[in-house]
């Protein structure tokens, strides 16, 4: 076999693995939240947990995902993308079997925590390394990964009281999630021998030596790096915080009160857990669908508008008549909606030129929005102590989701972040 073919087999096999273990990441990042929303009000009772324990909890995932995530673009200039990728994956399956195994809920607390703190930096580290090994098929590859992480909310939403049923408890349904990160810990692990400083792309042909797009015009976003500070300065880096926060508040309020929800309003867990599944699962195709839309969309707000209308009606319906239908069609609304997360994280990778551009970007926009998503659906549990019922929680979620079309627009006609500095930079005094 010639040097040439063999340097193909190698580079085509080297991709298919570094593909499926960035699936398998991906898969891993939200089925510890999805899983426990089906099982809170057993979880709750079985350890005892307090209203306000369970507005933690319910809370944790997204502020976790900000706090930790803000820092994990430093922590990747610092010690590299493919370090820290193998850190979370061990932080996830840590803390995942740590809270199925806790007999207190602090400690199932601090189990939670842990797994969210791997999951937060998960959410940032998918758009660069996604730059970093598949650069000529980006928008290909954020759609796969986008898909899978609605792919594993699903599929813990669906199967997660099942599991619990034939297992005749909720400890191994929950530790069961731990799997996913353990066989993508296994798949990031050859990877900490990869140099990633100047490293050509798994799936660029031999003699690539840049990323797709990073040449030419690059020369501004090389003279004035997208650092934190000077993102959050200009107005595309605050669409991308406030449309990406928006979206993130409809889904932990999703995760964390909808089998409350549901429960209060009529369904049972089981019907509960299935119409999260469904918002989820419906989240998949309109993922998958992402690249071809785009192109057909260009740079029109046609899709963040799409997006935002078909949350507010999904909610109107949980609001007027939740179980009407059984409440599938309000799921499927929702979960079309949903749709503007995996857009939002696809257009990290498109409005930027480098992986450095794309990570502190991510880390920014998903970091303080986490914040945002982290206020509400600590609100929400608020409100609902408060008045005893669901709606003016309910009300919020319908204002959130207009902001995710307003948002979401400004960020369909925006550049690219390098050009944002630039442009910031040049019209200081």
């Amino acid at each position: 076999m010639s040097d040439v073919a063999r340097s193909r087999r190698t580079w085509g096999a080297g991709t298919v693995v570094l593909l499926a273990a960035l699936i398998l990441l991906a898969l891993s990042l939200r089925s510890g939240i999805s899983s426990l929303s089906v099982l809170l009000p057993t979880v709750r009772d079985e350890l005892a947990i307090s209203p306000a324990g369970v507005s933690l909890l319910t809370t944790l995932p997204p502020l976790c995902f900000a706090v930790v995530g803000l820092g994990t673009g430093r922590l990747v200039l610092r010690y590299g993308v493919h370090r820290i990728t193998v850190a979370l994956l061990a932080a996830l399956v840590v803390g995942l079997v740590g809270r199925a195994l806790a007999d207190t809920w602090w400690i199932f607390g601090i189990g939670t925590m842990v797994a969210m703190a791997g999951a937060a930096v998960g959410n940032v580290v998918l758009p660069p390394l996604t730059k970093l090994h598949f650069a000529r098929h980006e928008a290909g590859v954020s759609a796969v990964y986008g898909a899978a992480l609605v792919g594993g909310a699903t599929l813990a939403s669906a199967l997660t009281v099942p599991i619990a049923d034939a297992t005749d408890g909720w400890r191994v349904a929950l530790a069961t999630w731990a799997v996913l990160p353990a066989l993508a810990l296994l798949g990031w692990l050859p990877t900490l021998r990869t140099p990633e400083t100047g490293s050509v792309p798994a799936d660029a042909p031999t003699g690539a030596s840049t990323p797709e797009g990073t040449s030419g015009s690059a020369s501004a976003g090389a003279a004035a790096p997208p650092t934190l500070g000077r993102i959050v300065r200009t107005p595309l880096g605050w669409a991308f915080i406030i449309c990406f926060g928006a979206q993130s508040a409809q889904a932990y309020v999703q995760f964390g009160w909808w089998g409350l929800m549901l429960t209060d309003l009529g369904a049972d867990a089981a019907h509960a857990g299935v119409l999260l599944g469904i918002i989820t699962a419906v989240g998949i195709p309109v993922t998958l669908s992402l690249p071809l839309l785009i192109r057909v969309t260009r740079d029109s707000a046609a899709l963040p508008l799409a997006f935002s209308v078909s949350t507010v009606i999904g909610w109107l319906g949980v609001l007027l008549a939740p179980l009407a239908l059984g409440g599938v069609l309000w799921a499927v609304l929702l979960g079309f909606g949903a749709g503007a997360f995996t857009w939002v994280l696809a257009m990290l990778a498109r409005r930027s030129r480098s992986p450095e551009g794309s990570s502190q970007l991510s880390a920014l926009t998903q970091g303080v929005g986490y914040f945002i998503a982290a206020a509400a659906t600590f609100a929400t549990g608020l409100l609902h102590d408060a008045t005893g019922d669901w709606q003016v929680g309910i009300v919020m979620m319908l204002a959130l989701a207009v902001v995710i079309g307003v948002a979401g627009a400004a960020i369909a006609r925006g550049g690219t972040v390098e050009d944002a500095v630039a442009a910031h930079l040049d019209a200081r005094p």
